[in-house]
């Protein structure tokens, strides 16, 4: 299944994706896809003819964020072995941890951020995972029962305050839209748990990501899992999972965004997502 939310900021629709792509309103189903309301999502939806749901005409609809609002937002750092390299790190032997603020949280057309302060501003196309029910102390073999879906993730950064500023990642990691999600949830069971899948990103136009999830050094069971030893993850909950060589630190020289400047994204089955770079 493929999961939505379409119109104005704040009044979106729910919705689902039926096989042709046609978007169906699942209002009179579950109120809104949120993090109260996702763990029974599944089962609301299970047996219902897409058909018989109002259809969405989604020409010139905005496309919101798939789930309202999570609670939180978890990142996986180097967790692409040729990413790793491209870095100059070594391949990490746990996964890095490290958070967002949920106020980056947007939807994937919404703008990227600029403030004048800012001086590194870069981009990572990245796997999210949405957990579907808490998780708590589980084993990887229990893990993907406690996962709704995945989703296409820009994990905006501004190096100069991830790297140079002292303390930790989030001081880069967490400006406001600095975390464009979707356009959809798809269920793993629709994308093989995202195994193989191809991924890309361009800045105006022209190719800096070309990656694919089977260089993941921590797949998704292994990342909740784990993540699950130290904290309890909620419905809800966003996991970033890291990204493949490309960003923008990684180019010799380096290569910062701009004002003006258009990213698109995008990754097998979860659909592509577009951002301009706009000063606040």
């Amino acid at each position: 299944m493929k999961f939505l939310r379409l119109g104005a900021a704040g009044q979106e629709i729910p919705c689902l994706l039926d096989e042709s792509g046609t978007a169906r309103d699942i209002s009179s189903l579950v109120s809104d896809i949120t993090p109260e309301t996702i763990a029974g999502l599944t089962a609301a939806v299970a047996g219902v003819d897409p058909a018989s749901l109002p259809e969405v005409d989604q020409a010139g609809v905005r496309v919101g964020s798939p789930v309202s609002q999570p609670r939180n937002i978890y990142c996986i750092g180097l967790n692409y072995s040729d990413h790793a390299k491209e870095a100059g790190m070594p391949i990490p032997e746990e996964p890095i941890l490290f958070n967002k603020a949920s106020g980056t949280y947007c939807a994937p057309f919404d703008p990227i951020l600029y403030s004048d302060k800012m001086t590194k501003l870069d981009w990572e196309v990245e796997l999210g995972i949405v957990i579907g029910k808490q998780a708590f102390n589980i084993s990887k073999d229990e893990a993907l029962e406690h996962i709704l879906g995945y989703t296409l993730v820009n994990d905006v950064s501004e190096r100069s305050w991830q790297l140079e500023r002292g303390g930790q990642w989030a001081k880069g990691k967490s400006f406001p839209n600095f975390c464009p999600t979707g356009p959809w949830i798809v269920t793993g069971d629709e994308l093989d748990d995202a195994k193989s899948l191809p991924m890309w990103l361009d800045v105006n136009g022209q190719r800096m990501q070309n990656g694919n999830t089977d260089t993941m050094i921590f797949d998704p069971a292994t990342i909740v899992s784990y993540l699950s030893e130290f904290l309890r993850l909620e419905p809800g909950d966003l996991i970033c999972t890291g990204t493949p060589p490309g960003v923008g630190a990684g180019m010799k020289p380096p290569v910062w965004l701009k004002v003006g400047d258009r990213v698109s994204l995008g990754i097998q089955g979860l659909g592509s997502q577009e951002q301009t770079v706009q000063k606040i």
